[in-house]
């Protein structure tokens, strides 16, 4: 059964720093994705940044540049470090990964299909 954890969430100060992180385990399958979604109150869950199977990147424009998205050493475990955050970039995130063949967009995003965490709140105040 695969599990997704996310941790870390919590309030920020605007122009502060902030990392998540989610722990993953069981089989996900062969080369899977990963990503980092956010949804703000009254607003879709949207991509913020992903990581294919082969260590390529992906941001959603608003976030490159300020957030990286980075697996740990022993792959179980991803992170979102965030730097220069704006109160826009509140919301609840979640963690997400998918097998290969359930990851879209050039093989960086996990479908609905996939597999998610419960989320974490993350709120930058100014």
């Amino acid at each position: 059964q695969v599990q997704l954890m996310e941790s870390g969430g919590g309030s920020v100060q605007a122009g502060g720093s902030h990392r998540l992180s989610c722990v993953v385990s069981g089989n996900i399958g062969s080369t899977p994705c990963f990503a980092w979604f956010r949804q703000a109150p009254g607003s879709e869950r949207e991509g913020v940044a992903a990581i294919a199977s082969d260590g390529r990147t992906s941001y959603e424009i608003t976030v490159q540049g300020r957030f990286t998205i980075s697996k740990g050493a022993a792959k179980n475990t991803l992170y979102l470090q965030m730097h220069s955050l704006k109160p826009e970039d509140s919301g609840m995130y979640y963690c997400a990964a998918d097998s290969g063949l359930g990851c879209y967009g050039g093989g960086y995003w996990p479908s609905t299909r996939g597999y998610w965490g419960q989320g974490t709140q993350v709120t930058v105040s100014l």
